[in-house]
């Protein structure tokens, strides 16, 4: 389970500092398919950061499956990230360098998998994905809508408990966007919680609940 109490960030620059998250409560329960719904500059991608444990926050608890988060070091936050938390971004984040397969497999190289099981892993995704024949290719030579499903499949390699998407469909066409969001549905009805900021309100709907956030505070919920 997922809490944030009283979730406060500031950010420090010379002789100014701007609060991007005002006070934020929020309770997310496993299997939840929780949109975050909000313009640019509202603090949607500040929050998610938090959730994902890619930021701290500046005031505020937060705990992820009774774990208090501000107590971790480093290391402990590396491991929670890679071990129950999947990331999906708007501009896919793909090694160029490496292909398809590659690029499935890299966070069960972190995980200490051997290769012959990373290679398993992968190949079992693309056929699920329906991109079987693919392994080779490189992100240049892929579509968007392509890209961004390798980019999912890697988010799901190591089975996260927890999916974090980030305007996951923000360089997409719509028929590709769709597809996208059909994966995430697809992924949650299979257990997986999952939390998605958007500014699309259309896309917010595909979740089980709707949480508005306007200038670093919760609106309310839906």
């Amino acid at each position: 389970m997922i809490v944030l109490k009283d979730i406060k960030k500031t950010y420090y620059g010379k002789n100014i500092e701007t609060n991007v998250l005002k006070g934020v409560d929020l309770m997310i329960h496993p299997g939840e398919f929780v949109c975050i719904y909000g313009s640019s500059g509202s603090g949607k991608s500040t929050l998610l950061n938090i959730v994902g444990v890619l930021d701290y926050a500046t005031e505020g608890e937060y705990t992820l499956d009774g774990i208090s988060i501000k107590n971790l070091n480093d290391k402990k936050m590396a491991e929670i990230r890679n071990r129950k938390i999947g990331f999906v971004f708007q501009a896919y984040h793909l090694v160029q360098e490496m292909n398809v397969l590659e690029n499935i497999a890299v966070p069960l190289g972190y995980a200490g998998m051997s290769k012959k099981n990373r290679t398993a892993r992968a190949q079992e995704l693309l056929d699920e994905f329906h991109m079987k024949g693919l392994e080779k290719k490189y992100p240049a030579q892929l579509s968007g809508g392509e890209q961004q499903r390798v980019s999912i499949m890697r988010a799901i390699s190591n089975r996260p408990q927890i999916l974090l998407a980030d305007e996951p469909t923000g360089n997409l066409d719509s028929d590709n966007s769709r597809m996208v969001m059909e994966i995430l549905s697809r992924l949650n009805k299979e257990g997986m919680t999952i939390i998605m900021v958007t500014h699309d309100l259309s896309l917010a709907k595909y979740g089980t609940r709707i949480i508005y956030i306007k200038d670093g505070k919760i609106e309310e919920h839906e």
